[in-house]
């Protein structure tokens, strides 16, 4: 069972014969080094493949939930009937049952993701795909300006993985007084939302609205836009810069959208309104 906390089990390894370079000398005995784990993980769904992504194997249940829902696959966790994974020396396959309607119209969509790492739109056959509508976010809902850097704060020390390699991306879901909810690690940036999201609708937390706000360890792009969007949060913060095409979506959508938010700065790009700054 993968608690609330997240999963790092699997998601590193240890290599033996690593020659630092200090002071422009390599030095002769080689030391250990900790790699962050990227894996092959197939996507299933009725028993057709359907996407291959590069992602750190662990966590994997959250995200074939987060991505199922964020592409639309299915548009509620019910329309998941079974889930389980299966790993080979290839990788680890996760095969979904999901409700007969979603599985049609999946066939009629025809993706063939080849999973490069992080990578949001490998494989889409077509622009309006890549550029599919999203449901507005709902407007109620301010949220301050002070939960937001103070999540993102709290963020930098909830990512064991990391720490460990300076290899991964994190994605957090906080409540409006900035307390971390969740937070989901990966090679992907894309991948961690997707666990993130999984986890949190899987406890609920998208459907009462605690979710609130999305941060991520990364700049903020068009494709991460999407995904917070369709799982209804309002806001979208990042320690990066995000993309033109990123802001005019975040517009679209009625998503706050922050870059460059480190310690008691950010930038608004749009929807400066939802946030409380007295």
């Amino acid at each position: 069972m993968i608690n609330d906390e997240g999963g790092t089990a699997g998601g590193s390894r240890i290599h033996e014969a690593v020659f630092r370079v200090r002071g422009a000398r390599l030095d002769s005995l080689p030391e250990q080094d900790v790699l962050a784990e990227e894996t092959p993980v197939a996507l299933e769904y009725n028993g057709i493949a359907y996407a291959t992504m590069l992602a750190t194997p662990a966590d994997l249940e959250d995200f074939a939930l987060g991505f199922s829902l964020t592409e639309g696959i299915v548009e509620d966790l019910a329309e998941i009937y079974e889930l389980e994974l299966e790993s080979n020396q290839a990788g680890v396959i996760v095969r979904l049952e999901i409700a007969s309607e979603r599985f049609v119209r999946l066939k009629a969509r025809r993706r063939a993701l080849s999973g490069r790492t992080g990578c949001g739109l490998c494989g889409i056959e077509s622009l309006a795909e890549a550029l599919r509508p999203v449901p507005g976010v709902p407007q109620g809902g301010r949220v301050p300006l002070a939960a937001v850097l103070s999540a993102m704060h709290a963020l930098r020390a909830r990512q064991p993985l990391h720490e460990a390699t300076g290899a991964t991306h994190a994605a957090a879901l906080a409540a409006t007084d900035g307390s971390l909810l969740l937070v989901r690690e990966d090679v992907g940036r894309h991948n961690a939302l997707d666990k993130a999201i999984g986890a949190a609708a899987r406890d609920g937390l998208l459907r009462t609205g605690d979710a609130a706000i999305a941060l991520m360890s990364s700049r903020a792009s068009f494709e991460l836009v999407q995904k917070t969007a369709v799982s209804g949060i309002g806001v979208l913060a990042a320690v990066s810069a995000p993309t033109a095409l990123a802001v005019r979506l975040a517009e679209e959508a009625g998503i706050t959208l922050l870059g460059f938010v480190r310690g008691e700065g950010a930038s608004v790009y749009s929807r400066a309104d939802r946030l409380v700054t007295e």
